[in-house]
């Protein structure tokens, strides 16, 4: 384990950029998990593969050390453990070290969610968000660059929401060819009330995952959940926090159209 703290904060190698249009991994991987081994046969994987022995790749040194710098520089608020990236950031060794000893050793339980609200734009109603541990976030972050790679290359090509290399402004760019190229409807249509079920979230995610550890520890995440102040714990029987790290990850994967 390096003793170094990191010196000032930069976007750590692999982070994901929002440009380009190819769904060729290769430019946004964690070269750190995904060797390129590892993308040969990701490359050559059909629909029906399935990935074993991927749990030491999550609590592996240099994973969670990008995963936190993603963190620390995304900052964002305190979770329910009150723990700042600032703090976390202070105490960047041990915490890293702290993190790899509970996933290795079995250990390890995420925090309930914190509870908080915000303006929802366009409405008088507010908006919950669910607010990981910084720690919490860490984990994720580290979980989703193992999964990631495996679920993006089923996507279409015209599916733009969080996904590496996509941005909205690509999105509006290509609704522009299309108005160009002579076609007249653009529909805009929202779901409004719907909560992931969770037990169909596992299932299809064991489709492709076949580490039991892994999707032990996405069953931590969904059930962990949340804390609001004045109510206390409340319980997670479906959907997933909006403000996690890895949250928007998870109806991509269930509205891949071979699922």
């Amino acid at each position: 384990m390096t003793e170094n703290k990191p010196a000032g904060v930069t976007e750590p190698k692999g982070t994901p950029k929002q440009a380009g249009e190819t769904q060729s991994p290769k430019g946004w991987v964690d070269r750190s998990v995904w060797t390129e081994r590892m993308l040969q046969r990701l490359a050559q994987s059909q629909q029906q593969t399935k990935w074993f022995a991927l749990w030491d790749k999550v609590w592996r040194e240099e994973t969670l050390m990008n995963a936190s710098l993603q963190v620390i520089v995304n900052r964002g608020s305190a979770g329910m453990d009150r723990q700042s990236t600032q703090q976390f950031q202070g105490e960047w060794t041990e915490q890293i070290r702290k993190l790899q000893e509970e996933l290795r050793s079995g250990s390890y339980e995420p925090y309930p969610a914190r509870r908080a609200y915000i303006e929802k734009p366009g409405s008088t109603e507010l908006r919950p968000l669910g607010i990981p541990a910084v720690r919490d976030r860490v984990v994720q972050g580290a979980l989703k660059s193992v999964l990631e790679p495996i679920y993006e290359r089923d996507f279409v090509a015209q599916s733009y929401g969080f996904r590496p290399g996509k941005s909205a402004q690509q999105a509006l760019q290509r609704v522009e060819e299309l108005l160009d190229s002579g076609h007249e409807y653009i529909v805009d249509a929202d779901l409004k009330g719907y909560s992931i079920p969770h037990e169909r979230l596992m299932e299809l995610l064991s489709k492709r995952i076949a580490d039991g550890t892994v999707l032990g520890l996405i069953q931590k995440y969904l059930k962990a959940g949340v804390m609001e102040e004045g109510k206390g714990w409340q319980p997670s029987t479906a959907g997933t926090p909006q403000g996690s790290v890895i949250s928007p990850f998870w109806p991509t994967c269930i509205c891949i159209p071979w699922m």
